[in-house]
């Protein structure tokens, strides 16, 4: 194979790349992060020599070739230090969800045969104990939070700190030989093992090589022109792919600054201090503050209320287009200009997004209300299309083509085609290398000329040439009288609403369409308190008749809305029930990346589906829960079943081209 320009440059690793960042951006910042209140910061150069004492402490620890080392707290520093680290030893970083339970860990941790652990604080120690002769492998425990710590046993267990000042007192002993092993570094090495959500089953490793994952962050920084003044937040899962690729990868590649929020309970007012000019986020971030926008929109007095809604409709209608750089009226222009001072302006500055530059979302569908709102706005919020194993990025938007029922074109090097069936297949330099120790897995999933099937429906845009995603492609099925069935493409609709937190809709095989919904609980109780509804549960809330009402109206909406898709009209729902608890993962229904567990709440809410197709009017159940000290409980209620009216579609025309009959 040809070597890239990269290679030929020996920057064929991460640790590579930080030190050529150290030598041309040595006083740049490199990391932030926000503790106690303060924000902290090391520069490219004293980064380096902090990952550098940590390499050594670890060699000191006894680290090895080809050893996996797995890193499970909050985003740190410290830990992607860590990461970066184990990779100069030689050895493999696998990242963990940070609120996976104990025997989530114990697979992972088992799988990957991880010897060395780096946990964030007392709780992530405590999960790894726990775990016990479930990961016999691991020799060595590192902890970055001294709190609590005192009194445990320290025989095979020590603070990241110290870890480091055993590597500083060996640099003279140990330092050839780290040397030698950051040279040893080729491109097609293993760079690290991210576990896939396991939306379907267990959770596989995909290891991702040096290769995979700088080629992909230097052709996607090009395609948006990143640059190392740029600013990006690390908020995400460490464990996902996405927040690899943006904190390292990315960030590793052009050199910008990484920003570390103190907890997820300050995410929000880290996010308005740093005012990132680079930002993702999946789809529930977007909804979450567009929810919390109009919140406060109907608590504010008449006027205000007036004001934003004047400017959100010139917005909406112009908005776009300015941003695009289109022609647009010059009266619209000065009004524009005047809703930036008195309504666009401040929104985004309380969003944090004042400086944004580049943002992008992904991992679900986003409603095409949300993303036309921030759009709106001022604000290049762009759609792209991804997989673990992708290294991320298979299609992106380019500036001046981003539309909102899209995820944009080819990225760099990447080529697309679409099957018989309308499955999306992919190859590109960040196709991953193998799932680890699952041979089958891999060669069902990438074939010999290393295309990939994503699993995803979908057909390239006639118009425009970009692609566009339907569903899953197990998931895109056919009803009863052969019309086409999708259910993510409803569930998205739904839960453009803000009082609508989660859908999982029904309909394989089957004569019609149903849904379960979950509410959202800050949307809906606000609602409440203003119409003095008084509550004292989730349970008591979702059940309330006002509630049920409202999600009808929401459910009628998203009907009519389908019925103008002639493709998609059976998919409208007939019947719904409100579900008395929210899907969880701790209950498995969810994965940690929030994706819906077709599979398992089938079979945990059997009786549910059964009751939606029978003509019941109310159906009880009950149901085991998971509490947050991890003890188990049974929750009981009677649901009620509410009817909603369909619409017959609005014409017939002829199925693009890419999608099965």
């Amino acid at each position: 194979m040809q070597k890239t320009q990269a290679a030929e440059a020996g920057l064929q690793s991460i640790p590579a790349l930080l030190a050529r960042n150290a030598r041309q951006y040595a006083k740049r910042t490199a990391y932030r992060e926000k503790e106690f209140g303060i924000w902290q910061c090391w520069t490219w150069a004293e980064a380096a020599r902090e990952i550098r004492d940590l390499a050594l402490g670890f060699r000191v620890l006894g680290l090895e070739r080809g050893d996996h080392v797995a890193i499970i707290g909050r985003n740190r520093p410290m830990h992607y230090w860590a990461m970066v680290a184990a990779q100069m030893c030689g050895a493999v970083p696998v990242p963990l969800y940070q609120d996976a339970v104990a025997d989530e860990m114990a697979y992972v941790l088992g799988n990957c045969g991880a010897k060395f652990v780096v946990c964030g604080d007392q709780e992530q120690v405590d999960k790894v104990l726990e775990v016990g002769e479930r990961a016999p492998s691991v020799g060595h425990i590192v902890y970055t939070d001294k709190r609590g710590m005192r009194k445990y046993d320290h025989s095979q267990m020590n603070a990241l700190s110290d870890v480091q000042a055993e590597g500083r007192a060996a640099e003279q002993r140990l330092g050839p030989d780290l040397d030698a092993r950051i040279a040893s570094l080729g491109y097609d090495d293993t760079c690290v093992m991210l576990y896939t959500s396991g939306t379907t089953g267990k959770p596989k490793g995909v290891v991702l090589s040096n290769r995979n994952i700088i080629e992909t962050a230097k052709n996607s920084a090009a395609f948006d022109h990143l640059t190392e003044r740029e600013e990006v937040l690390a908020y995400l899962p460490m464990a996902w792919v996405g927040d690899f690729i943006f904190s390292v990868g990315q960030a590793y590649s052009a050199g910008f600054t990484v920003n570390c929020p103190e907890g997820a309970h300050t995410m929000m007012t880290d996010l308005r201090e740093i005012g990132p000019s680079y930002f993702f986020a999946p789809p529930r971030v977007f909804e979450g503050q567009l929810t919390s926008v109009m919140i406060r929109m109907e608590d504010a007095g008449r006027v205000k209320r007036w004001l934003f809604r004047h400017y959100m409709d010139l917005a909406r209608r112009v908005g776009p287009a300015i941003l695009e750089g289109k022609t647009v009226g010059p009266i619209d222009r000065l009004r524009y200009a005047l809703g930036n001072v008195l309504i666009y302006g401040p929104l985004k500055n309380t969003l944090g997004y004042s400086r944004i530059r580049v943002g992008y979302t992904a991992g679900e569908a986003i409603g095409p209300e949300i993303f036309d709102f921030y759009r709106s706005l001022g604000i290049n919020l762009k759609q792209l299309y991804g997989q673990t194993e992708a290294s991320v990025f298979i299609t992106q938007q380019p500036d001046g083509e981003v539309r909102a029922d899209t995820v944009g074109v080819p990225s760099p090097g990447v080529e697309l085609k679409i099957a018989e069936n309308g499955e999306v297949y992919y190859r590109s330099p960040g196709t991953f290398v193998e799932y680890f120790n699952n041979p089958e897995s891999t060669a069902s999933t990438k074939d010999a000329e290393g295309w990939v099937a994503t699993g995803d429906a979908g057909f390239f845009d006639e118009d425009s040439g970009h692609l566009r995603i339907i569903d899953r492609a197990k998931d895109v099925a056919k009803m009863a009288d052969g019309r086409m069935f999708a259910p993510k493409y409803v569930e998205n609709k739904l839960k453009f609403y803000p009082n609508i937190l989660e859908a999982v809709v029904f309909g394989a095989d089957r004569d019609m369409c149903t849904a379960f919904i979950n509410i959202d609980l800050s949307a809906v109780g606000n609602w409440a308190e203003r119409n003095n509804i008084a509550y004292a549960s989730y349970q008591e809330l979702a059940g309330h008749p006002q509630v049920y009402a409202m999600i009808r109206q929401h459910v009628a909406e998203v009907n009519a809305s389908i019925a103008q898709d002639p493709m998609l009209s059976g998919c409208q729902i007939h019947r719904f029930l409100v579900l008395h608890k929210e899907l969880d993962p701790d209950d498995g229904e969810m994965t940690r990346t929030r994706k819906v567990r077709r599979g398992i709440i089938a079979d945990k809410y059997a009786d549910l589906i059964e009751a939606l197709y029978d003509g019941s009017e109310n159906v009880f159940t009950e149901t085991e829960v998971t509490y947050e000290d991890g003890r188990k409980g049974r929750i009981r209620a009677t649901l009620k079943i509410e009817d909603v009216e369909v619409l017959p579609p609005a014409r017939e025309s002829v199925k693009p081209k890419g999608i099965a009959a």
